[in-house]
């Protein structure tokens, strides 16, 4: 068999460039693994994790309420309710991916693909799959394999009370402890949805401070509110390992206090993730890794060998599903011969935590490393009437200009709906908007976007609901 365009992988990087490339004329195979497209993110990720996020939340409120004279009683969680709702959601968009893909007379195949060489794959077809063609040759491919979770040997036992991420989102049980091990966005976006459905749940992080990278002053709110939530918080600890005890798991714990052992009735293991680039005969053509893994790749996502491109987790940091998706329409645009490129000013990062936080372009941290000279604006939301309204004012929008010119580098949101406002930021930064841009944008009233408007006018000195005395 041979087809134009091979996408090897049906994430969301692998299914936008399969369907990308078809729209433009081509004749498209899209080799998925699994039975259904959507990847890590559809299938064991982002979006069951946001459903269960929006459960979390949900319970949340309930509490929050009684501040306004509103007292509800527990909720009672019924375990099997819960996970058919998630798995319906992660059925209906794998449905609909499926249909787009029939619409479009792309050819998916449930195999396995390992390169023979450049120009061929061979395919291992799925026990119940029905499949069988052994290899395909193409004129060009796109690697969409992504990433897994990264596996420590010390942290692998063979039961079922240590968990990654996909376990977690199965919600066997809800136990009466949980120990996440990291304290980066998966651990805390789980431990979250954990907490909220009755766990007792203690975070280990090996460095001094969660969300490692995250800009700090948008990681405090966050910090403060999950020291409520969580029973404990350990920062600077290591664990040094884990042991069977049949009714629960054994951790040894190493932090500034000296050495402890404790229970918990499970273990999350969330400490990162690698690219899936093992494996899959990539030896056999001309493509190069990194140390690290990571395919290497030029603007259009072509690697060393011309025949193959690389796109998603698999191609670098950061490995997010709207990166992905960017980059699979611009390798099927190159593939079709079209003016191509991928060169963002800003790609958005969101932490669907409660409060949520997101940043695009330059963090401060980012500035002061490169050295970079900026100014810094930052608008607290406790002088939101929208914030004040629905009280959440912990919030903060912090943005950072170029002193010269004014122009928008880098903006980060912490708060209530942060995923959402982040979207004007990353506008902002590709379209070279400067302080008085923003400041000049009329936004709704009451809105939390107001504060991106609201922050440019700190920067300005011009703010209304906040004094800032003149310089």
């Amino acid at each position: 068999m041979h087809t134009q365009v091979a996408v090897l992988g049906g994430g969301p990087g692998g299914y936008a460039a399969a369907f990308m490339a078809a729209d433009l004329g081509l004749e498209v195979t899209l080799i998925e693994v699994d039975a259904r497209l959507g990847g890590t993110c559809l299938l064991r990720g982002c979006i069951p994790s946001k459903a269960l996020l929006h459960v979390a939340r949900v319970i949340e409120e309930t509490h929050e309420m009684a501040q306004w004279g509103l007292e509800f009683n527990s909720p009672t969680v019924d375990l099997g309710v819960l996970r058919a709702r998630k798995d319906k959601v992660i059925e209906n968009a794998a449905n609909g991916l499926k249909m787009l893909a029939k619409q479009r007379k792309v050819n998916v195949i449930r195999a396995r693909g390992v390169f023979a060489d450049s120009h061929t794959l061979v395919l291992e077809s799925q026990a119940d799959s029905g499949a069988e063609v052994p290899q395909l040759t193409f004129d060009h491919c796109i690697l969409a394999v992504g990433s897994s979770p990264t596996v420590i040997p010390a942290f692998k036992l063979p039961t079922d009370r240590v968990m990654d991420s996909t376990k977690a989102l199965a919600l066997q049980e809800v136990p009466d402890s949980l120990l996440v091990i990291g304290g980066g966005y998966i651990g805390l976006e789980l431990g979250t949805v954990y907490a909220h459905l009755g766990s007792k749940v203690t975070v280990v992080e090996l460095t001094g401070g969660l969300l490692p990278g995250a800009d700090r002053d948008l990681v405090r709110p966050l910090a403060a509110r999950l020291e409520k939530l969580f029973t404990s918080i350990q920062l600077n600890t290591k664990v040094a390992g884990l042991a069977d005890k049949g009714d629960a798991i054994e951790a040894t714990l190493e932090g500034p206090e000296g050495s402890s052992t404790r229970r918990y009735s499970r273990v999350l293991v969330s400490v990162g993730r690698r690219p899936n680039s093992k494996g899959i005969g990539l030896e056999n053509t001309k493509v190069k890794l990194t140390e690290q893994g990571f395919v290497v790749t030029d603007e259009k996502q072509q690697t060393h060998d011309p025949a193959i491109y690389a796109i998603g987790d698999i191609s670098g940091e950061p490995m997010l599903a709207h990166r992905a998706s960017h980059q699979g329409k611009i390798a099927a645009e190159a593939i079709a011969g079209e003016a191509a490129a991928f060169d963002p000013l800003a790609i958005p990062a969101v932490v669907f935590t409660d409060p949520e936080i997101a940043w695009a372009g330059l963090t401060e941290e980012q500035a002061k490393r490169e050295g970079h000279t900026y100014d810094v604006a930052r608008y607290p939301w406790a002088a939101s009437g929208r914030a004040q309204s629905i009280g959440r004012t912990e919030g903060l929008t912090k943005i950072l200009f170029d002193p010269d010119t004014e122009r928008v580098l880098g903006v980060g949101i912490v708060g209530a709906g942060a995923g959402e406002l982040i979207a004007e930021g990353v506008l902002a930064i590709e379209m070279a908007c400067t302080a008085r841009d923003l400041a000049a944008t009329i936004h709704p009233h009451p809105t939390l976007s107001e504060t991106i408007s609201f922050a440019a006018e700190t920067q300005l000195g011009m703010a209304t609901e906040i004094y800032r005395p003149k310089r």
